[in-house]
């Protein structure tokens, strides 16, 4: 499976965003890919109002994905807003292409390091997987990655890989901190994971911002075994690689710690 790791900076403007993603999942389909993996909050970049950009999954923006990846012949993911019934927004992946048409609501929001997402964004209730080409993957949203129990039921799902969309906060350590989550969900699941982040903002002259988690880059594909593969540095970039999912049968028949589980009362 050869997926394509797309990692920009979106701006404020869901149609230029949606002008970027179309034209970069055309190139990554001229470059042979599968899957065609975009950020969260592709649709538009944390820190401005969510509510005004939000739109249904079957909306202009959603459908303007669909489009672009029905032409090229391949499997979107891409982080979008979507309405939510209290008012607030939902932080959704839209899933599409290759036969494919399914949404993936963010479960964890990111209240933490002063940021409080569940303030405009209500949470999902539901993991969700996809087959593609007999493959069956996963699918997780950025602080998502800090609960292992997520990526462990994926795999109990099927899941051979597992497609994480990212704006990460930037701050003191966060890099670092970013880099062993990535690995050790991997790890914990056996599973490969390919890790789509926002660019950093300032590598495209953007003024750095503290208020929301806006990206520092570094998408990074991960083996089973916890190897970084192949990574990005912090500027916007294209990262394409061609993963076998059968290494993660290979890791599991090697360290089998979905088999080897134990459920303990009250842990």
């Amino acid at each position: 499976m050869r997926v394509a790791v797309e990692q920009f900076a979106s701006g404020v403007s869901p149609v230029e965003n949606l002008k970027t993603v179309t034209g970069r999942v055309a190139e990554a389909a001229t470059e042979g890919a599968d899957v065609v993996v975009f950020p969260e909050a592709a649709m538009a970049r944390f820190g401005i109002p969510l509510g005004p950009v939000a739109e249904p999954l079957d909306g202009p923006w959603a459908a303007g994905v669909r489009e672009a990846a029905e032409r090229a012949g391949v499997l979107v993911v891409a982080g979008m807003f979507t309405p939510a019934r209290d008012g607030r927004v939902r932080n959704t992946l839209l899933v599409t292409g290759r036969g494919v048409d399914t949404s993936y609501d963010k479960l964890h929001l990111f209240d933490a390091f002063g940021f409080a997402e569940s303030e405009t964004v209500a949470p999902g209730d539901r993991t969700v997987v996809a087959d593609v080409d007999g493959v069956r993957l996963g699918f997780a949203t950025c602080y998502d990655v800090r609960f292992p129990q997520l990526f462990t039921r994926l795999a109990g799902q099927g899941a051979r890989v597992v497609l994480l969309s990212a704006s990460w906060g930037a701050g003191p350590g966060k890099a670092e901190q970013w880099d062993v989550l990535v690995r050790a969900r991997a790890l914990d699941s056996t599973c490969w994971v390919v890790a789509a982040g926002q660019a950093d903002p300032s590598t495209v002259g953007e003024p750095p911002r503290t208020e929301a988690p806006t990206g520092i880059g570094h998408s990074m594909v991960v083996s089973p075994l916890g190897e970084v593969r192949a990574r990005l540095g912090g500027e916007p970039g294209r990262l394409v690689f061609d993963l076998d999912p059968a290494e993660a049968d290979a890791a599991r028949a090697a360290v089998p710690v979905l088999a080897n589980r134990v459920d303990v009362a009250g842990l």
